[in-house]
């Protein structure tokens, strides 16, 4: 059985966030609970049979979109849907997608939060044009 704290960690590097500021910063004041953290949300969560990581990305980013409550929780999951080979495109389809279920202000709300990503070109990301 595969440890799903290497699972978390593999998610993670996948989808381009292997490293991170905030994580990074929690875990020197509790590394337990950011390990638990990642095991739970990447690695028994997103690491899940059933669907491929990139279908489980394009579900956060809709998900996020539709909450509208973290623009830096929204453009995380975009960054990662980009570097997993969904396009600006199809990002873009899916977030005007949620203006019906979440309203028309949402839908605008998160477009103008990932301006951004959705727009100019990420030197860092080569499959995000």
């Amino acid at each position: 059985m595969t440890d799903p704290y290497f699972v978390a960690i593999d998610v993670l590097t996948a989808t381009g966030a292997g490293s991170d500021d905030e994580r990074n910063r929690a875990a020197e004041v509790a590394p337990d609970f950011v390990k638990l953290a990642m095991t739970f949300a990447y690695g028994e969560i997103l690491g899940r049979p059933g669907l491929d990581l990139k279908s489980r990305t394009l579900a956060a980013v809709a998900i996020e979109a539709s909450a509208a409550t973290s623009a830096e929780r929204l453009r995380a999951h975009v960054s990662a849907a980009l570097h997993l080979g969904w396009t600006k495109a199809e990002l873009i389809e899916v977030v005007i997608q949620t203006a019906a279920h979440a309203g028309v202000r949402v839908a605008l709300k998160a477009l103008a939060d990932c301006h951004e990503l959705l727009v100019e070109r990420d030197p860092n990301c080569p499959t995000c044009d």
